[in-house]
């Protein structure tokens, strides 16, 4: 099993505040993953070997906050 299962799995075992904390915390990181990778490539000092370790926690996260907020919204019945 992969990571991205295993938060799957145990989303299934959270309430709904422990998610929207969860997602409040995510998508934080996320902003905050998004402003150094912004500040690297201006100064040109990130190699892109962490550049690319950078955008994959980032997209990482991405995937997570869509589970949470999938979690959260119910779906509308047409």
């Amino acid at each position: 099993m992969n990571a991205q299962s295993d938060f799957a799995r145990d989303l299934a075992m959270k309430t709904d505040e422990v998610l929207r904390v969860e997602l409040e915390v995510f998508r934080r990181e996320h902003r905050d993953l998004d402003d150094a990778i912004r500040a690297l490539q201006e100064r040109g000092t990130a190699d892109q070997l962490t550049l690319q370790r950078l955008k994959k926690k980032k997209l990482l996260l991405k995937d997570r906050i869509a589970l949470i907020e999938d979690r959260l919204t119910p779906d509308i019945i047409a």
